[in-house]
């Protein structure tokens, strides 16, 4: 037996991830490239609409730090003016610097208060937006994006990502502009108060930014295998849970649990090298800073003891260096929170820079009406070429005509092409050459909404959402009543288990629909289908689920139903093709037999064989 392979972050994905053997790369072809530009233009776009409250928040911070600042500035008054006063018996100005701290410190707190609940309303605004983007822009993208972009990567971008996001803007932002506002006002004021302690100040920032500059390289990097590691852990337990029944019944919960253990493991040497480089910081920021007020106290106290500074001025001095210097090891934070966020924006910039493979048309044209009598529409396939991204040509030149009305049963071998002219007809995918029309209009003129109401497609997954089994029906049709909704149930034989229901069809069907069985989903989805009232129905294997009994009833009420109306039925099974007008057999995408269910099984061809082998199968 084969050893398990293991799922890990791709080197491609990271520069700095190494590859390692036997491992099998998720990578490889998932990577969403980021346009230059696209973060910041995103980053902009999510705050244009928030100018004014930016600006107003930005202020109450500048007149909050400027509230701040003027502390030491009073105490040096004190100190040198004062205090010698209170001692000549003028306790004036001693009042003064008290009244004067005390009304700083409420101001001080009140802007903070007020910028929190400016900044806390802004952050959260920022983050709805994005939260709702990244939910609108995946439902926009087209299928075969889906198809290799996994849920777990997506849900790793809304969550994980966004959750960076907010802890920058919540707990960061404001230590990096709190830091360089200090900056600005500190080397201003110590530079008034006294040009040689203010330009020894000012120097002692030079090594400060350049270790900055050190670790925000540095720090990029393990960010970005942060991120990829996070994501593989994420996308691992989606995939897990999703298929926890093939899990159990096939015993792979020890395989599984040795793969995410190597992805768990991954995960925490990345915060290990994060936590170690934020270490690296922390220390070398502080050996610097306390360095600086070393040196600049004891230069200070030497003047002050040759009259050549004043006692104030040098405990100022100190007093703005602390404040200045103590919020270093919060920089670090900041950055650490930064690179974080950086690596999730730029993922998350990547991810809204997909555009869909399906375009919406710029000028959409209108299907042609309908009339009652023939609700049906005609299907042309005009020299179409069609392949998936992953493998060769699916689909040579391929032309079929299929007129209004007719029923018309597709069967083959797998990889025949038989889903792949189902989904061009559903426009999941544009061809890479020629046109499918309806009624004389390329599906690609068509608005979405204009399609989904001509075309309607049922696949074997009958996937049901969370809610009851009646807003699961109304789903392709929002506006139908209660009646209408039954009518279509009973129309499809549904009605009677739906009924048996506890609360009918207000029964919650739950996730997936795992409240009922599989063919009871099949009829729902049938259900739903037939109540959109589509002039084209596709059923791609749509009754798998079914068993022999149901599949049954589904066809003699699909006969009815379908009467007028243009359908075309991928099946395996054969006895859904006794429905059809028209039998097309696929092999290597080309239609090799073409005729009705009578011709082709008195006949000698693929179909013959294909029947007698089927029918051999239930004697």
């Amino acid at each position: 037996m084969t050893a398990p392979t293991t799922t890990v972050p791709s080197a491609d994905d990271d520069p700095d991830l190494p590859r390692q053997k036997g491992v099998v790369d998720p990578f490889d072809h998932d990577v969403l490239p980021t346009p230059p530009r696209a973060t910041s233009l995103l980053l902009r776009s999510l705050l244009a609409p928030m100018r004014a409250r930016v600006a107003v928040t930005t202020l109450l911070l500048l007149l909050q730090q400027a509230a701040v600042q003027a502390g030491p500035l009073l105490v040096a008054y004190a100190i040198d003016h004062a205090v010698p006063a209170f001692r000549a018996h003028d306790n004036g100005p001693l009042i003064a610097v008290a009244v004067g701290y005390l009304l700083c410190a409420l101001v001080s707190g009140g802007l903070q208060y007020a910028f929190i609940l400016a900044s806390a309303r802004v952050n959260q605004d920022v983050l709805l937006d994005l939260r709702g983007r990244i939910f609108r822009h995946a439902q926009a993208l087209s299928i075969d994006f889906h198809e290799r972009y996994t849920s777990g990567r997506l849900i790793s971008r809304s969550t994980a990502d966004v959750e960076s996001l907010r802890e920058l803007l919540n707990e960061g932002l404001q230590e990096l502009i709190t830091v360089f506002l200090s900056f600005a006002y500190i080397s201003a004021l110590l530079l008034w108060l006294d040009l040689g302690l203010g330009a020894v100040a000012v120097a002692s920032f030079v090594p400060l930014y350049l270790l900055v500059r050190v670790y925000q390289r540095r720090a990029v990097r393990v960010y970005r295998r942060r991120s990829t590691a996070i994501a593989a852990v994420i996308v691992k337990f989606v995939e897990t849970m999703n298929g926890i029944r093939p899990v159990r019944a096939f015993r792979r919960e020890a395989v599984n649990d040795a793969d995410f253990g190597v992805l768990n493991k991954r995960h925490e040497q990345v915060n290990g090298d994060a936590l170690l480089e934020m270490a690296r910081y922390v220390v070398g920021s502080r050996l610097v800073a306390n360095t600086a007020v070393a040196g600049i106290v004891l230069w200070g106290a030497y003047r002050v003891a040759e009259d050549a500074l004043a006692l104030g001025v040098l405990a100022a001095a100190v007093l703005y260096l602390r404040r200045l210097y103590d919020p270093i090891d919060r920089l670090g934070m900041f950055l650490n929170s930064y690179q974080s966020a950086a690596a999730s924006l730029e993922k998350i910039a990547g991810l809204l820079a997909q555009t869909p493979t399906v375009p919406e048309p710029s000028t959409p044209r209108q299907l042609p009406a309908l009339e009652s009598e023939h609700p049906g529409r005609e299907v042309v396939f005009d020299g179409v070429r069609f392949g998936y991204r992953t493998g060769g040509e699916v689909l040579p030149r391929f032309d079929l005509t299929l007129p209004a009305g007719q029923t018309v049963a597709v069967v083959g071998s797998t990889g025949a092409g038989k889903s792949t002219l189902a989904k061009l007809l559903a426009r999941f995918y544009d061809p890479s050459e020629g046109r499918v029309l309806l009624d004389g209009v390329d599906l690609r003129e068509l608005a979405v909404p204009e399609l989904r109401r001509g075309v309607v497609m049922v696949t074997q997954e009958a996937f049901l959402f969370s809610g009851t089994v009646a807003e699961n029906i109304a789903i392709g049709r929002a506006d139908a009543n209660r009646e209408e909704i039954e009518q279509a149930a009973k129309a499809i034989g549904a009605h009677d288990f739906i009924s048996a229901l506890p609360d009918g069809y207000d029964t919650d069907v739950r996730k997936r629909g795992g409240r009922i069985s599989a063919g009871q989903r099949q009829l729902v989805a049938f259900a739903r289908a037939l109540l959109a009232d589509p002039a084209v129905l596709i059923l791609d294997e749509a009754t798998s689920s079914l068993d022999i009994p149901g599949e049954r009833a589904v066809q003699r009420a699909m006969a009815t139903v379908l009467r007028g109306r243009t359908a075309v039925v991928i099946a395996h099974r054969l006895s859904t093709v006794e429905i059809a007008d028209r039998v097309l057999v696929m092999e290597h995408g080309r239609i090799v037999e073409d005729g009705s269910p009578a011709e082709l099984i008195a006949g000698t061809g693929r179909f013959a064989d294909l029947h007698r082998a089927w029918r051999d199968s239930l004697a």
